[in-house]
């Protein structure tokens, strides 16, 4: 299966004052329009998902919904908080449930939790590998079995290359 690792899109700085609970912070425009690209990216490459999960965060299930729109899916993102927190296959694997080779899944979420996803999936250890994934970036790791140094780092996307 091809996992693609989605950092949410970018949605401002934290500000106690408009977003006491800053898992409410929404996108910005700014955001949006770049994550848009990123989607059409994806589709292009022909990379549609079949599942999309995401982080019940606002600015991470806005990005999902991008993606779900951008790339015109049939089924809506599924909010898990196994995507909101220290990366635990065996949670995100329940999550993803059983999925064939040519499936693709994709995982929006957030720093630095995408990014030990990945060194553990990689490596074997969330520590193994430093990975600067950008907001809107994309990790695409191809794994038969969600476990540690199970994956393969099919490409990186960061949004300043399209």
């Amino acid at each position: 299966m091809l996992l693609l690792l989605v950092r949410h899109a970018h949605a401002g700085d934290r500000d106690p004052s408009q977003w006491p609970d800053d898992t409410q912070r929404p996108l910005t425009e700014k955001g949006r329009k770049a994550h848009a690209k990123v989607a059409r990216t994806l589709r292009n490459l022909e990379l549609a998902p079949e599942l999309v999960l995401t982080s019940p965060w606002l600015r991470a299930m806005q990005t999902a919904e991008i993606v779900r729109e951008v790339m015109l899916l049939p089924q809506a993102p599924v909010p898990t908080t196994a995507l909101a927190d220290d990366p635990d296959l065996a949670r995100i694997a329940a999550e993803v449930g059983p999925r064939g080779d040519r499936s693709v899944v994709a995982l929006v979420g957030h720093s630095p939790w995408l990014e030990e996803l990945a060194a553990l999936l990689l490596t074997g250890s969330d520590r193994g590998l430093k990975v600067d994934l950008p907001k809107s970036g994309v990790m695409a790791l191809d794994a038969d079995r969600l476990a540690p140094a199970s994956a393969t780092l099919w490409f990186f996307l960061r949004p300043k290359m399209i």
